[in-house]
């Protein structure tokens, strides 16, 4: 006992050594070594006993536990059988006679160990283990540590990790499975006793003065005069261990609910209990009477009195969250839905002291994010089912909810219940379109909710009715979606304002335009407040009033519009004709709308307040541009029935709407609307087309603008899309015209002018491309490169998808600054910014434009690139130039991937050249390099090349096509194909998880379309070396993630020739495992063999077998865990790092 004594002191002082502040890294290092060494000495576990039950040190305790973790869940199969009889045995009686004085991370932790045995040894070694736990519940003095034990449990035995064989998972869920009915028969008289006991004692409230008043929603949800009156209890008062005992039975359930199927098990008794502690949750009595009687204590009763109605309300959700509800158990399900929408109404009740807004205010949050949870829940996984209830009022549910939504205290809280509302109208909509034949009968039962939650959620989004709240918006931080508070509060507003459009089309537009209307008459009354000043145009409203009231007008105008905008899709289609008068109405109006402010120039006006109200007219004439151009689509279809009638209106409203779009393509309008004007451009000459829109003269102000060489420039991206628009118009064929009738011919010429114009600064950079230019010189030619090639990739991007006609156009047009771009890459190939933007523009004509380019001009690309892309110059970009350089390469290698698909023989003598590039040049480069640039790309470039030419490695035979074994097929260019399987191979050892996927799933594409591991080659030479190399990374745990695709893998290449694998690969693959004795050895492929019995019945059965979850890899990664080398010490763990609790 003395050396246990002195062990003890000396573990104590290293443990507190360790972990003192002054201690260096190098020590620790060394005292980490020594409680390793000690931890792996036979019978270290004798000293841990001692430990535990002499120490009062937190570390040693922790350190003592970590011990005893790592060899139950490592080497427990080693240990010997009257080694763990002693363990199994006195662990328990420690946990009994300390756990009330343990810290109860340390008591946790040692419920955690004691569970990790019944893991491995219940029932056959352990077979009271759960025994135990029940007793331990039904023993008033241990009820708390039996629930600890219970959530443990079920928490490390319904879900274990992987290192468990599938046969003992199945076991151990089935073992749980039944004890359900009996642990659930406890848990409920642990929760009904407790709360019995204090509802005795509990003073009767007078009668409330509102009773009347939910009585009549509360008996049309509950059904149920008696339920009712039970729900209506007072709730009790209960003393700190109840309420700890309580927490921890609600917290048990929780669990146990996520795992164990619905059934009668879980019986109304438990649903009605569990439903009375979510009752604790919006008690504010309760937390009123705590916060008045002002201790320290009573606050945290009151915190404790709401997390039972948090804990109560997961339950009830674990419980909702399940979408398979069997026949019988949908009785209770109904019951649950009543019983938690009394709570709905409860918390939602006005009466003379509360509204409901300050009664959500003073519940937990918690609470009411369980409580929105549930309502999600319900709609999008149970309403259909419930629905059909006649005894379930909806539409009662429905205005509870709108109460619900609509008083939110949060703006977080608020997005989660228009989520709900979008799950609902989205039921709402797919049940309609199912049964269209009941359509008005479905709607006439939900018309008023609907139109209710559309006046609110409109009023909602306007400043005229929500000013206090809408001003608490940020808009100027984006979130992780780039938008800010305030956008993303209006998009989802918007989101149902739209989704009842769809359902009440002419409702919502009748409530939707007169108060778009009310604004837009504001904003157009705004000509006869702006006066002439000294320095240009002044709008003459100053008082403070009147501009903040002007603010919110041109606020709520701007949503309105983005409202307009977002319904535009509901006018087109087959029901364009039924509401064409009231989208002619809305387009009218905003084509008045922007011309308007384009000849006012409200963006350009001195106001009294800048920093305020010029942004809000910028934005309103922004946002009319917009709505506009959501439009686009309805003119199309509005040119397209015009052109058989009487055109005119038609060419009135866009004639109209290029006079407002023209003056704004300037570089002295602010960009946020020179870019809406842009895009609206490009929607009319893309999606629109009219035949006349070149000769319109506002049109051909642009085009004389974006060619004129000494106007000022615009900002890039307006550029691009301008660019893009005028392409268009020329190169797009118009609508509702025959072939001939297309005026080609002009077009192209006009094109052509168009281009030359643009690119004439850039062709004349061919002459001085072999002459080396000074600093600034280059600095000028990079400018004039970067922005042709942005506007020239962005217009063959554009018409990439299109007719044949289009593309022949535009690569006539573009022929000469291709050809340039070919001679200027030589000269800029050291210049990494350059190339990369060449070579964008490259892939981008190889993905749009290659059978245009025709094959020799072709050939002369790839040959060029080829040339200049040295090893040197591939070193240089990758390993010297960072980010850019390698994107060059990547791009470069994207071109290869293009070339390499092509069908046909055209390209096929550049594979030699290809393959070796990248064998020979790239892979090395790479190889050496931890950094996943370009690795991706060259492996789908090598994948490409062995899927689309596979008949380049083997010549396939009729013969061998139809009698696969009989004969092989030929084999060509053997050293290639091997040295691209070795690449591949080695990548399964680099870190890089997304790498290890791409390249997992490349291999497994070959073999299912090419037979790839059936092939001699990769058979005889390869197949064994993946193997080991996908088991070892299984062994390691290095790419948990993939366990399934490895498995899966594994077993498509091993079921090639499982004789061999077992005979030959399985024995020498554990011979060379360390850490493992022979017996261990014998005793793993023993258990490999049975397993492979076991997948061959399950691929008779469709269950089991090696590929499958419930494999033999699952078999070896858990033998290979429990014979591991016991070097494996344990961590040092700080007692504060562990699992907290209570």
């Amino acid at each position: 006992m003395a050396s246990e004594e002195a062990s003890l002191r000396a573990l104590e002082s290293l443990m507190t050594e360790f972990f003192h502040d002054c201690t260096t890294n190098e020590r620790k290092r060394e005292i980490e070594e020594l409680l390793n060494n000690f931890a792996q000495q036979i019978g270290a576990w004798r000293f841990c006993l001692y430990f535990l039950s002499s120490t009062r040190n937190d570390y040693v305790m922790m350190y003592s536990l970590t011990v005893f973790e790592n060899l139950i869940n490592k080497m427990w199969l080693g240990v010997p059988s009257q080694d763990k009889m002693e363990i199994r045995s006195c662990l328990p009686k420690l946990l009994l006679a300390h756990h009330k004085t343990l810290p109860y991370f340390i008591r946790n932790k040692l419920c955690k160990v004691i569970v990790d045995i019944g893991r491995q040894d219940w029932p056959m070694f352990y077979h009271d283990f759960f025994t135990n736990i029940l007793q331990l519940i039904q023993s008033p003095l241990t009820t708390p540590l039996g629930l600890i034990m219970l959530k443990t449990t079920s928490e490390e035995l319904a879900c274990p990790r992987e290192d468990l064989s599938v046969a003992r998972k199945e076991e151990l869920r089935k073992l749980l499975l039944d004890q359900v009915q009996t642990v659930l028969g406890l848990l409920t008289g642990i929760l009904e006793t407790i709360w019995d006991k204090h509802s005795v004692t509990a003073a009767t409230p007078p009668p409330s003065p509102t009773a009347g008043e939910s009585g009549d929603l509360l008996s049309n949800l509950l059904q149920s005069p008696s339920a009712a009156k039970l729900l209506n209890q007072p709730i009790p008062i209960l003393d700190s261990e109840s309420e700890y005992i309580c927490s921890l039975a609600l917290e048990c359930l929780a669990h146990l609910f996520s795992w164990i199927p619905l059934s009668t098990s879980i019986t109304p008794s438990l649903l009605t209990t569990i439903f009375h502690f979510a009752r604790f949750g919006c008690d504010i009595r309760a937390r009123k009477m705590a916060s008045v009687n002002g201790s320290n204590q009573n606050c945290v009763l009151g915190q404790e009195r709401g997390r039972l109605g948090v804990l109560a309300m997961s339950c009830i959700n674990e419980l909702m969250s399940k979408n398979c509800v069997p026949m019988e158990f949908e009785e209770y399900l109904l019951r649950m839905f009543q019983q938690t929408f009394y709570l709905l109404q409860k918390i939602t009740k006005d009466n003379n002291a509360h509204t409901v807004k300050s009664r959500l205010e003073e519940l937990d949050e918690s609470y009411i994010e369980k409580f929105t949870d549930f309502l999600r829940l319900f709609v999008s996984v149970h309403l259909r089912r419930i629905e059909s209830y006649s005894q379930f009022p909806v539409v009662e549910f429905l205005t509870l909810l709108f109460k619900y939504t609509f008083h939110q205290p949060t703006h977080e809280g608020y997005f989660s219940c228009l989520d709900i509302w979008t799950l609902f109208l989205d039921y709402l909509t797919s049940k309609i379109k199912s049964r269209l034949a009941d359509k008005e009968a479905v709607l006439s039962r939900y018309r008023d909710a609907l139109v209710l939650l559309l006046t609110e959620v409109l009023n909602r989004v306007q400043f005229r009715y929500n000013q206090a709240q809408l001003e608490e918006l940020d808009d100027e931080t984006l979130d992780d979606d780039q938008q800010t508070e305030w956008q993303r509060y209006l998009r989802q507003s918007l989101e149902v304002v739209a989704k009842v459009m769809e359902l009440l089309p002419s409702h919502a537009f009748s409530t939707l335009f007169p108060v778009l209307q009310d604004n837009l008459e504001v904003y157009l009354g705004l000509q006869q407040f702006v006066v002439t000043s000294g320095s240009g145009h002044r709008l003459n409203i100053t008082a403070e009033n009147d501009c903040r009231r002007l603010h919110c007008s041109l606020r709520d105008l701007s949503s309105l519009l983005q409202a307009v905008g977002r319904l535009a899709e509901y006018f087109i289609g087959d029901v364009f004709a039924a509401r064409f008068n009231d989208a002619l109405t809305v387009v009218e109006r905003l084509v008045k709308v922007t011309l308007y402010g384009s000849q006012i120039k409200l963006y350009n006006i001195e106001t009294a307040v800048p920093s305020v109200l010029k942004p809000d007219l910028i934005d309103v004439h922004a946002q009319s541009l917009a709505a506009l151009q959501a439009y686009s689509h309805w003119l199309a279809q509005f040119y397209s029935e015009a052109h058989r009638q009487n055109p005119q209106q038609f060419i009135s409203l866009v004639s109209t709407a290029m006079e407002a779009v023209t003056p704004l393509i300037s570089s002295k309008v602010q960009e946020k609307l020179l870019l809406s004007a842009c895009h609206l451009l490009v929607s009319l000459a893309t999606t629109v087309r009219p035949v006349f829109l070149i000769s319109i003269p506002a049109v051909q102000k642009v085009f004389n603008r974006i060619t004129d060489s000494s106007a000022q420039p615009l900002v890039e991206k307006a550029q691009v899309l301008v660019c893009r628009a005028l392409s268009n118009v020329l190169l797009l064929p118009w609508p509702n015209l025959p072939e001939s009738e297309q005026q080609w011919a002009v077009r192209s010429t006009n094109h052509a002018s168009l281009i030359s114009a643009l690119t004439r600064d850039y062709r004349h950079l061919k002459s001085s491309a072999i002459v080396p230019q000074r600093k600034m010189q280059l600095e000028d030619t990079k400018v004039i490169i970067h922005q042709t090639l942005s506007v020239l990739e962005d217009i063959v991007e554009s018409i990439s998808g299109e007719a044949t006609k289009s593309r022949q156009i535009c690569y006539q047009s573009l022929q000469e600054s291709v050809q340039v771009s070919l001679a200027l890459f030589p000269a800029f190939i050291h210049q990494s910014d350059v190339t990369d933007e060449m070579l964008s523009f490259f892939l981008t004509l190889f993905q749009g434009l290659r059978v245009q380019m025709g094959v020799p001009f072709t050939e002369q690309i790839i040959q060029t690139f080829l040339n200049m892309f040295t090893r040197e110059q591939l070193a240089e970009s990758i390993l010297h130039e960072g980010s850019t350089g390698c994107r060059v390469v990547e791009k470069f290698l994207k071109i290869l991937q293009v070339v390499v698909q092509e069908p046909g023989q055209v390209f096929k003598p550049f594979l030699p050249s290809i393959i070796s590039l990248c064998m020979e040049q790239v892979c090395p480069i790479i190889a050496e390099r931890p950094s996943p640039d370009v690795k991706a790309e060259l492996f789908e470039l090598l994948f490409r090349i062995l899927h689309h030419n596979w008949r380049y490695f083997f010549k396939s035979s009729v013969l061998a096509s139809v009698h696969r074994g009989i004969a092989e097929e030929q084999m060509e260019n053997e050293v290639q194909f091997s040295a691209i399987m070795q690449a591949f191979g080695q990548s399964f050892l680099q870190p890089d998880i997304h790498l290890f996927k791409q390249n997992l799933f490349y291999l497994e594409t070959l073999n299912t379309k090419q037979k790839l591991y059936h092939k001699k080659i990769f058979r005889t030479t390869m197949l064994f070396q993946f193997v080991n190399v996908l088991l070892q990374v299984l062994v390691h745990k290095s790419h948990d993630l993939l366990q399934e695709e490895i498995g899966i893998a594994i077993y498509n290449m091993a079921s090639v020739d499982f004789d061999s694998f077992y005979a030959a690969f399985l024995p020498e693959f554990l011979a060379n495992c360390d850490g493992v004795d022979s017996n261990q050895k014998n005793v793993l492929g023993r258990n490999f063999k049975m397993d492979r019995v076991r997948g061959q019945r399950g691929q008779a059965t469709g269950k089991g077998g090696f590929g499958q979850p419930h494999g033999q890899r699952h078999q070896f990664i858990r033998g290979r865990l429990c014979y591991s080398s016991s070097r494996d010490g344990p961590a040092i763990v700080h007692p504060e790092c562990a699992p907290t609790g209570k």
